[in-house]
């Protein structure tokens, strides 16, 4: 995925009210942009942290900018919009660039199923009379020492999301909990316990009863963010 536009540089000084944050650009102008990241960001939210904002040329828009990278470490990147995680994945499908989904027929998005009346994230649909690939999204930004973690705070949904997939299993069709780590200094991916402990047992659970967990890491840079490497999910 390339950006449209080249992304603005600035300063973060504070994230506050979940949704926005105040970035002092280059030239000294304070703008407020929207972060479309629900998480507690930790790690990612430091004031001072160097950060790159997209615009929009929506006029209708009350915040034009967009909050889009944070440098959490010197030259490491991470991508801190949720939003990007299904396009990052289906991309990626499309272009053939994750083995464990290769063969399907068509991808759909944002699917109503399960008993709990959630939507998937991306459903592949074989030909024939294959079953179909529920995968679920999850955006990763949370890291420890080279490990990837989710969640940054308590999932409620993300809970919930995993018992969708388990029912799904149990139906005959495949499911996949889908892990797009935004930042390119990990090693493995693991279920951040001490943060959402329910969550973690959740997930081996679910896995348990074959629900498979697939985790791959992003190439992020100030033009575009691409996945690229599978990592390892250790429950």
């Amino acid at each position: 995925m390339k950006f449209s536009q080249p992304l603005i540089e600035g300063r973060l000084l504070r994230r506050y009210k979940r949704f926005l944050a105040d970035v002092e650009l280059k030239k000294g102008k304070v703008v407020t942009a929207h972060t479309a990241n629900t998480g507690a960001m930790t790690g990612c939210s430091e004031p001072g942290s160097r950060v790159w904002l997209s615009v929009s040329d929506n006029p209708k828009r009350k915040y034009p900018h967009s909050w889009e990278i944070v440098e959490v470490a010197p030259g490491v990147l991470c991508g801190i919009n949720t939003l990007l995680g299904n396009q990052l994945v289906n991309e990626a499908i499309v272009a053939d660039r994750i083995s464990e989904l290769k063969g399907y027929a068509r991808i759909r998005r944002e699917v109503p199923y399960g008993e709990e009346r959630s939507r998937i994230d991306l459903l592949l649909e074989a030909s024939g009379s294959a079953p179909s690939c529920y995968v679920e999204v999850k955006n990763v930004t949370l890291a420890d020492n080279g490990v990837a973690l989710f969640p940054d705070a308590v999932t409620v949904r993300g809970t919930k999301h995993l018992r969708e997939l388990t029912h799904v299993v149990e139906q005959g069709a495949r499911a996949v909990i889908f892990y797009c780590v935004q930042r390119n200094d990990c090693r493995e991916c693991r279920p951040a316990e001490a943060v959402d402990a329910v969550y973690a047992h959740t997930l081996r659970e679910a896995m348990e009863k074959g629900v498979e967990a697939i985790a791959y890491q992003a190439d992020v840079s100030v033009t575009g963010i691409r996945l690229t490497k599978v990592m390892p999910v250790c429950v």
